[in-house]
């Protein structure tokens, strides 16, 4: 995951005393706003759950006001602690941190603990109506949709939620997939455009379809999203493909039409608005593609010529990265890298590719979907490396979850975070030791004073470049990388 702090807010509470607020980012999209004590206050928790030999470096303390410049040095120095955590799988998927997420999202959206409808939609339109908790997370949510449609408890972790998003134009935008460490509810509501939260696959390797279609529900939602995808232009036909697809179709075959559609050109594939990309030449419009273990390019070089196109395997990624270019020096507003004006801040994808035996090549992609890009060949990677030492898919309600924590509020009141059911269950409970257990709202007892103080680039966390300066590339190393030789080209 893409963890970032770009910027931060000031804000004054009843009293009248100011304090810096930092946003977090995760995966291009905005998050939650904390303080440092409550970041401090998370990094005790978790040296004294896993150790300090374990964690990274936290910043220290400071007695007296921080000057601009000790502003600064302080966001770089938490974000490179948040980054540093979510690296590393121990700590990134442990209940204290996802917790801490999802309870600081809370605070932030000022949502109250308490029921509310969510609808759940399928790629033809058909809604799920739920009723749940604006706390419950992801994982939860998604149990009780797939629940409700009856799929069996071994199958639901093949399948996620997601945020879409309908254009102009009539096409849709897939913004990003849900996570366990945030409410859908609350992420839905939040997040710019109108979107639907919507219930699809989220395996790439198509040989598990197999396993799926053995199953009457499992078979009918794979179905329900082929057909959409194919009616889409997201899995490529010819016309006589089709008439047989819609004959199937009128028929009720709902198998034969996945074993058919199962042999065509990018089905399973997931698929990005157009952009540009260097590759093969500097400039050029591509239409990209990401599924079945590979990246793959459609571009059209001139007017008149047929569309070419080029495949990209994942193993033969050495690594990938994640620009930031701003043109200019407007600051960016809350939550909107992952719809972003072009012109404002353009994200780019770039992956060194092993091309021969003896030559990588980097390929950029110019995208404001580029960090959706890399979570896709991330997930691609890791579904390789479990298929590749055989551990089981998770399942639903597999996993009890125990113990407790405290999260620290922003007036520094605590809340106990208490954890004692299956994921299956109903959202995290929590007692408040404050005496007042609701959540203050910004808007009440505290407001920006200077809106967003911007102290550096949006996801400059990832990379920054611009035309005067370009700092050091992180790069996500690739596990799944395999050498090759020229005879396999």
């Amino acid at each position: 995951m893409h963890f970032s702090i770009p910027d931060t807010e000031e804000f004054r509470d009843e009293s009248g005393s100011t304090y810096m607020g930092y946003n977090i980012h995760i995966n291009g999209v905005f998050h939650c706003t904390v303080r440092y004590r409550q970041l401090h206050n998370l990094h005790e928790q978790l040296k004294k759950e896993y150790g300090a030999n374990n964690l990274p470096v936290f910043p220290p303390k400071k007695l007296l006001p921080l000057s601009s410049s000790q502003l600064e040095e302080r966001r770089a120095m938490l974000e490179k602690y948040i980054q540093s955590v979510g690296q590393d799988p121990q700590l990134v998927n442990t209940d204290l941190f996802n917790g801490f997420l999802l309870s600081a999202q809370q605070e932030t959206s000022c949502e109250k603990c308490q029921e509310v409808p969510l609808d759940v939609f399928l790629m033809n339109g058909y809604k799920i109506s739920l009723s749940i908790m604006t706390t419950e997370r992801s994982d939860q949510v998604l149990e009780k949709a797939c629940h409700q449609l009856s799929v069996p408890s071994e199958y639901v972790y093949y399948f996620s939620l997601f945020l879409i998003k309908r254009e102009e134009d009539g096409d849709i935008t897939i913004s990003k997939k849900l996570q366990d460490f945030e409410s859908p509810y609350i992420s839905q509501k939040s997040i710019q455009g109108v979107h639907r939260v919507v219930l699809r696959k989220s395996y790439w390797d198509p040989g598990y379809d197999l396993e799926l279609m053995s199953n009457q529900v499992a078979l009918n939602l794979l179905y329900v999203q082929t057909v959409a995808d194919v009616e889409r232009g997201w899995v490529l036909s010819s016309k006589e493909m089709k008439q047989q697809l819609a004959s199937l179709q009128a028929r009720g075959a709902k198998k034969e039409y996945l074993d058919l559609a199962r042999t065509l050109k990018y089905y399973g594939f997931l698929q990005f608005r157009p952009c540009i990309c260097d590759y093969p030449l500097p400039g050029s419009q591509v239409l990209v593609s990401i599924g079945n273990r590979e990246l793959n390019l459609r571009v059209k070089l001139a007017e008149g010529q047929d569309m070419r196109e080029g495949s990209f395997k994942v193993t033969r990624m050495r690594c990938w990265r994640i620009t930031t270019l701003h043109n200019n020096g407007e600051t960016s507003t809350r939550g909107s890298s992952s719809n972003a004006n072009p012109e404002q801040a353009q994200l780019e994808l770039s992956f060194e590719y092993l091309m021969s035996k003896d030559k990588l090549q980097w390929i950029t992609v110019a995208s404001e979907q580029a960090i959706l890009m890399s979570v896709c060949l991330q997930a691609m990677v890791d579904e390789l490396l479990l298929k590749k030492t055989g551990v089981k898919r998770k399942q639903a309600g597999d996993r009890t979850r125990k113990g407790s924590w405290s999260y620290m509020k922003r007036d520094g009141s605590s809340q106990w975070i208490s954890v004692s059911q299956s994921a299956s269950s109903d959202g995290i409970c929590s007692k408040i030791s404050s005496t007042n257990g609701d959540i203050k709202s910004p808007s009440k007892t505290e407001f920006s004073t200077s809106s967003v103080r911007k102290l550096s680039d949006k996801l400059s966390s990832v990379s920054l470049k611009s035309s005067s300066k370009q700092t050091p590339h992180p790069f996500v190393e690739n596990d799944a990388f395999e050498g090759i030789g020229d005879e396999d080209l």
